[in-house]
């Protein structure tokens, strides 16, 4: 029982980690009309894993050997529909043969090909033809190993609507011919807005995550940093600083995981943390980044997300935070973002600037926002300004609230502790 466990826990991890990588070269080979049938091969492999590993053993290189099905299992899905599919005309006259098929496989199966064909598979998915909710979610279904309720608590709707985007995504693919390519110019940097987008929400997924748990799932903050990776990497990307900002935000933010948790699993606040946990290597590596994005001319959101982030990462202890900078980087993050949540991200710093009173009149503006009506942050800053009031009806009556809402047992466990002090 115990290793059946493990192996459906190592298939999970895999198919997390390498599932992209398969969709993706899979999507060269027989076409962006036809990812619906790379992802059936993909599956077809993990499902073998769990099978044949069950009982002959893990391999000792479970990836590779994913990888060698994957292409088996490609090839005789080349041969079975070779009369009914027209594949990718790049590669198509390879394929018809049985004896060149094998050879061409063996090389868009090399680590080199298949970075890039993830990257074509990201601005496949983000082609303005694909409306940008399904965008999103067909990037993190085939690219990122979404399931379809992850996608659905990421977008707060339903597994069902999760599933009609995917559906009709992969139609409009297949319906506008849409190539497998990275545009150029013009067309490049409206897809890749939409890239960066996707990438931050499987981060954020990962920072906070939205189910299970665990507070922090590391292996998705993981995959959204090497997606970003691989863009730095392109010639084609390289020179956009938008990227390296989001790159920075993720690795500051990234920095502090090992202080985010106490031993017993407990969430802790900025206050509250070890800052000697933080991991200087990774934060340098933000800070680093950060200096990469000046490249460029436009300022993005992620400029300054990563700037706030650096402010936190650089003050040697709480009480050093410099709030006034803060806040003036979220009033400028306000011209390019004026969402509800960045509205209440900035409560926080300008009650350390202005004054409790002047935060809480600025949420008391917010708590009618449908964005903010599900979302338990809202309701524990709303807490802990109250109580820095010593208000504490109103303080109570918002953490029951967070904690009614709050989707982690260890985030109701932190919200219920914080209760006992005022009941």
């Amino acid at each position: 029982m115990q290793e059946q466990q493990n192996i459906n826990g190592l298939v999970d991890h895999l198919f997390r980690h390498e599932s992209g990588k398969m969709v993706s070269v899979l999507t060269r080979i027989f076409g962006s009309a036809h990812i619906d049938l790379a992802e059936d091969v993909v599956q077809d492999a993990m499902t073998e894993a769990i099978s044949q590993w069950a009982f002959k053993g893990i391999p000792d290189n479970p990836s590779a050997w994913l990888f060698s099905v994957a292409k088996n299992k490609a090839l005789n899905a080349l041969k079975r529909e070779k009369n009914k599919r027209q594949y990718s005309s790049d590669i198509a006259h390879y394929l018809k043969s049985e004896w060149t098929a094998e050879p061409a496989l063996n090389v868009y199966f090399n680590e080199e090909e298949i970075k890039d064909d993830q990257l074509r598979m990201m601005f496949t998915c983000c082609h303005p033809s694909v409306s940008s909710d399904s965008q999103i979610a067909l990037t993190l279904k085939t690219l990122c190993g979404f399931s379809i309720p992850e996608i659905a608590k990421a977008f707060l709707t339903t597994e069902e609507n999760i599933h009609k985007r995917l559906v009709r995504a992969r139609q409009t693919i297949r319906e506008a011919s849409i190539p497998f390519e990275v545009p150029h110019g013009k067309k490049l940097e409206g897809r890749l807005i939409v890239v960066l987008e996707t990438i931050y929400l499987l981060f954020n997924e990962g920072y906070s995550a939205s189910k299970g748990n665990e507070l922090i799932r590391y292996e998705l903050c993981e995959e959204a940093m090497r997606l970003a990776e691989l863009l730095v990497q392109s010639d084609v990307i390289k020179e956009k600083g938008n990227v390296y900002a989001l790159l920075a935000l993720m690795c500051l933010n990234a920095s502090r995981f090992k202080a985010r948790e106490n031993k017993a699993g407990g969430l802790l606040t900025m206050a509250e943390q070890d800052r000697s946990l933080w991991d200087r290597t990774v934060m340098d590596r933000g800070i680093h980044y950060l200096g990469d994005a000046a490249r460029g001319e436009a300022l993005s959101p992620y400029h300054l997300l990563a700037a706030i982030s650096a402010q936190h990462c650089t003050a040697p202890d709480f009480e050093a935070t410099d709030w006034k900078s803060i806040l003036d980087l979220y009033d400028n993050l306000l011209l390019l973002d004026p969402s509800p949540v960045v509205l209440l991200n900035r409560s926080i710093a300008l009650s350390k600037v202005e004054g409790v009173s002047k935060a809480l009149n600025e949420l008391e503006k917010l708590k009618h926002n449908p964005a903010l009506k599900g979302y338990y942050l809202f309701y524990s800053t709303q807490a802990e300004l109250y109580l820095q009031e010593k208000n504490m009806e109103k303080a109570r009556a918002a953490l029951e609230q967070a904690i009614a809402l709050a989707p982690l047992e260890a985030e109701r466990k932190l919200l219920r502790m914080r209760l006992k002090t005022i009941a």
